[in-house]
């Protein structure tokens, strides 16, 4: 029976740490790498083959990549049980943050059913390198066409500037698009003696997100379902349908990573049991540590791509998914069985 090495293990927690935030897809990869680098590594490390424990391994790596998001948001999810128990308390929602919670409780509903029901026929059929190519590839392209019809109602609305746009800015002065919508009054916190007071990044965001529905949270939170196909990023097409509901980058990744967090750790904690049977006792070191790799490698990722969504787009993922899925199915074409 196969095993897996310390060496497979720290390499395959980075990749699962990284390319779970990553909108890269972290099944994909796992499916993928092994196959490309082939020898030992395919026989260890496939999520098809009978009796394998790479799956087992593979649970407890996504644990700890959910703890790892727990910890970076750590300040969101405080705030966010507070703000539903005191919504549960007044029987009304008491606060934007209150209501994102009502919108993850939303949004984890449908891809739990989905995960429930369809994820081992979808693993054993599709696991597999050239699927898992195919949909790496596909998951690339769906980035890149978000993006690119962002940028052309970006230019459009660029283009056609109306009455009140004009009215806003003096003869000459040029309007800021990208400028940060006015909060209401009752959005900004009071300071001494009742002054109001700037509010935070944090609370701005907060607003933002607020105002998405609970048709929104479904349609965003049922796009997960789709990473259940091996190359299908969760966070990317989690972003992609949050963006395509009116969010801003850095909106639209905070969501995403925050309604992935509880459906990867429920996930995860409800097969770790079979990591503690017998037959994967000899794994359980290996699994241990590529489940700290996975976790730091998971936090640096959330820290990193926090900052990066601020001003940066899905497009570089974009074209890296093409590459890697095309260049993956010309290999395993050419050089693979």
């Amino acid at each position: 029976m196969s095993t897996i090495s310390y060496l497979e293990a720290v390499v395959v927690g980075a990749l699962q740490g990284v390319s779970e935030l990553f909108p890269v897809s972290s099944l994909g990869h796992s499916v993928l790498v092994p196959a490309l680098v082939g020898g030992r590594w395919a026989t260890d490390l496939s999520v098809t083959r009978p009796g394998s424990p790479y799956l087992a391994v593979l649970v407890a790596m996504h644990v700890a990549t959910a703890l790892a998001l727990v910890v970076h948001y750590r300040r969101d999810w405080v705030r966010i049980v507070g703000g539903l128990w005191e919504s549960l308390r007044r029987r009304r929602i008491t606060s934007p943050i209150a209501r994102i919670g009502v919108l993850l409780v939303l949004g984890t509903i449908p891809v739990g059913i989905a995960g429930l029901i369809l994820e081992a026929p979808l693993r054993d059929v599709l696991g597999k390198p050239i699927p898992a190519a195919l949909f790496l590839a596909v998951n690339g392209l769906v980035l890149w066409l978000v993006e690119r019809g962002r940028r052309t109602a970006a230019d459009d609305s660029a283009a056609a500037p109306t009455p009140s746009d004009d009215a806003a800015a003096p003869q000459g002065a040029t309007v800021d698009f990208s400028a940060q919508p006015t909060l209401p009054m009752h959005a900004v916190a009071p300071g001494r003696a009742g002054v109001a007071t700037a509010v935070s990044a944090e609370d701005r965001s907060d607003a933002r997100v607020s105002r998405l529905g609970w048709r929104d949270a479904l349609v965003v939170g049922g796009a997960q379902s789709l990473a259940l196909l091996p190359g299908i990023s969760r966070s990317g097409i989690t972003m992609v349908a949050a963006l395509r509901r009116g969010l801003r980058h850095d909106d639209a990744a905070r969501f995403a990573f925050l309604l992935a967090t509880p459906v990867i750790l429920a996930a995860g904690l409800l097969k770790m049991p079979s990591l503690f049977t017998a037959a994967e006792r000899p794994v359980l070191g290996p699994a241990l540590v590529g489940s700290v790799v996975a976790g730091v490698a998971a936090y640096l990722s959330a820290r990193f791509l926090s900052r990066w969504f601020h001003t940066g787009t899905l497009r570089p993922f974009a074209v890296y998914c093409v590459v890697a899925g095309l260049g993956s199915l010309v290999y395993l074409g050419l050089f693979a069985g």
